[in-house]
């Protein structure tokens, strides 16, 4: 059986060429959390529930540059939590984060919308990644705390 979208994020180039996709990193990287069940749908804590349709679901994406950095966060709205990758280098990003703030079948859960709000529009002077939660009905607020290297 093949399934195709639903799993991954891919990043094409300008002339429509997929230059990355992400696999299965998500679920790769979801296997043994310790707050929810592997492939948990939104709406319940069984295991392994997702897997015979779109897995964890990526559904929401921002993409932000923080100095000559770029971000990606994805919003997994099955399992729950946000992905979060460098992808300065398009043919190559590199995973971060990963920000998953359920617990079991409680707490935040189904990530529907993500809003990135620039620190100089925000109400602490620092970033923020705000998340809607369709199925739990709550907003996550999460401070994004920069720290810049030699690059």
């Amino acid at each position: 059986m093949y399934s195709f979208g639903g799993r991954s994020f891919s990043i094409w180039d300008a002339d429509l060429n997929r230059v990355f996709d992400s696999g299965d990193d998500f679920e790769q990287r979801t296997t043994s959390l310790p707050n929810v069940n592997f492939n948990a749908s939104n709406d319940n804590n069984t295991f392994d529930a997702r897997s015979p349709n779109k897995g964890p679901e990526p559904e929401g994406v921002v993409v932000a540059s923080f100095g000559s950095k770029t971000f990606a966060f994805i919003g997994l709205e099955r399992v729950g939590g946000v992905m979060v990758y460098d992808v300065s280098t398009p043919t190559a990003p590199a995973f971060v984060t990963y920000l998953n703030t359920r617990t079991g079948a409680t707490g935040d859960r189904g990530p529907e919308g993500l809003l990135l709000i620039d620190a100089k529009d925000s109400p602490n002077g620092k970033p923020l990644l705000i998340v809607g939660n369709e199925i739990s009905g709550t907003t996550a607020v999460f401070q994004i705390n920069l720290s810049y290297g030699a690059d």
